[in-house]
């Protein structure tokens, strides 16, 4: 008998005895209603299909106004910004710490200028952005916000998405900047900020992908990321926010694998889970406070080096599990990724495999088609039962923050990578092209590269930048900024003053800083 990704077993033949005393109306509801495990909308794809979006951005902001124009004209309905760790981690391009990683896993944003440049001829109120940023999260949002002002897009018409998960940084990806109880008032901030002044911006995307990437299993990558979103919601309350007055823009990032009936089942149970726990926990009432609407990533981990072309069809079948499982939001990586940034024609195919899916076969045509079938409700009955036991003990340490400071999430994501590793290397699991059906000579590939000249480029134009900027107004804007961070004003505000100003993101995040220091992790990790 085969084992899931989640280590739960897979029956050869499922019947109706998998479903013994099963009740549909309390397991599934109608589509668009709760607990939305057939999804969050009634009509879901038969009306339009989901929102297709393609991750970008690599060396300079030119270069990456250049494919976003590119994607656009290829039928994409939605950008995908990547930003370089430099802009991640909250430096300038000339800090010394950013020294050889300048424009290299996305596009460097150091001030108001290059957000301009890179959102040059596309009219933000036409497009829906989503800006893969966490820790600087509201200074990107600020940014895109005044290159919008300039637009003449009022920002109640910007739609868009910033990342804003600080959590799952401390747990598995490691681009944060403050300790995590600046970290949530920051966010907290933002929710506050953006239900004056952006309203129909989605605050924040709850992450489970990267989670999913450093090794955690399914029932792992959901388990955690809805126990971040427990930790936000709290903040947000605690604040002073009334649940339905921030819950319906809360947002969730989630992997599709190659897994294709477990995904499915994931996405179901992930649904009816957060649904609960919105009703039941927190007393949400607006059904727009309960839906998971989520965004789905194809895995960029399961992706090979070797014989890239076989991971178009890895691709396209975890776009399928992303699809069948009811997701908002769509991005196929590209098949070169494993190797290198993707060229354009990569970039292209990726979009394309959506357009087939989308255009060219029936399932949009009906709403959730596995609803009932023997072997996806028990599925998603399995794993929800999993999910809820690792909730439980995340809230049995104290939450998610007191469960990260203990390291209890990431030591068990790295107990799952490592079981995949000796799996892997043992030939128990299979890897087309890498353990079995291997080829003696790869056929050679040239990959897109970034220009290492950007480094100085970028360096140029923040002297420049600094030379002809008031600079006194710069100082007292971050002055102030300060000054709220010390005291209980939403530091937003002063914020965007600062950057309106021409002070750069180092300087902004260097700022607060000052006053709230940075995340030290304990010896434990």
């Amino acid at each position: 008998m085969r084992s899931s990704e989640s280590g739960l077993p897979i029956q050869p033949v499922y019947g109706p005895e998998a479903l013994e005393g099963w009740d549909p109306r309390a397991k599934l509801g109608q589509p668009g209603e709760y607990p939305f495990t057939r999804g969050v909308y009634a009509t879901m794809y038969t009306g339009r299909p989901w929102t297709m979006r393609q991750y970008a951005g690599f060396g300079t902001a030119v270069e990456s106004n250049r494919r976003y124009h590119q994607l656009i004209e290829a039928g994409t309905m939605g950008l995908s910004v990547a930003f370089d760790l430099p802009t991640q981690m909250g430096y300038d391009s000339d800090d010394p710490i950013a020294h050889g990683e300048v424009g290299k896993v996305g596009v460097a944003i150091d001030s108001i200028e290059d957000m301009r440049v890179l959102f040059d001829g596309i009219p933000l109120d036409q497009v829906s952005t989503s800006m893969t940023i966490n820790a600087p999260a509201a200074l990107l949002l600020l940014l895109y916000q005044l290159v919008g002002e300039e637009q003449g897009v009022p920002s109640t018409k910007l739609t868009g998405t910033i990342q804003n998960d600080v959590l799952k940084e401390y747990i598995a990806r490691g681009t944060y900047i403050y300790p995590p109880k600046q970290s949530l008032r920051l966010i907290s901030d933002i929710f506050k900020y953006c239900k004056t002044e952006i309203p129909k911006w989605n605050t924040i995307s709850i992450s489970g992908y990267h989670m999913a990437e450093a090794g955690a299993t399914p029932a792992q990558e959901i388990a955690f990321t809805l126990a971040n979103g427990i930790e936000y919601v709290r903040a947000a309350i605690e604040s002073g926010l009334d649940v339905d007055e921030f819950a319906p823009r809360l947002s969730f990032f989630f992997v599709a694998r190659t897994t294709l009936l477990e995904e499915v089942a994931k996405f179901r149970a992930a649904r009816r889970i957060w649904a609960r726990i919105m009703k039941e926990r927190f007393g949400a009432k607006n059904p727009k406070s309960q839906m998971l609407r989520f965004h789905t990533q194809t895995a960029g981990v399961q992706l090979t080096a070797q014989q890239p072309e076989v991971n178009l069809i890895r691709v396209a079948v975890q776009a399928l599990a992303a699809v069948f499982g009811g997701t908002q939001s769509l991005h196929t990586n590209s098949y070169d990724e494993a190797i290198a940034l993707p060229t354009e024609k990569a970039a292209r195919l990726a979009l394309r495999t959506q357009q087939v899916l989308a255009f060219e076969t029936d399932v949009t045509a009906t709403v959730d088609p596995f609803a009932g079938s023997y072997a996806i409700e028990s599925m998603t009955d399995e794993l929800e039962a999993a999910i809820w036991e690792l909730i439980d003990k995340v809230e049995d340490l104290g939450g998610a923050v007191a469960a990260i400071e203990k390291g209890f999430q990431k030591t068990e994501i790295e107990k799952s990578a490592y079981q995949i590793a000796q799996q892997i290397d043992s030939g128990e699991r299979v890897v087309v092209g890498v353990n079995k059906y291997t080829l003696d000579e790869e056929e050679p590939y040239e990959p897109l590269r970034v220009d290492p000249a950007i480094e100085a480029q970028q360096a140029e134009r923040l002297a420049r930048l600094r030379k002809e900027r008031d600079n006194d107004a710069v100082q007292r804007a971050l002055d102030a900024l300060r000054r709220a961070a010390q005291g209980t004003d939403n530091v937003l505000y002063p914020m965007k003053e600062a950057l309106a100003a021409k002070a750069t993101v180092g300087e902004v995040c260097n700022a607060l800083r000052d006053v709230w220091g940075v995340y030290t992790p304990p010896d434990s990790f």
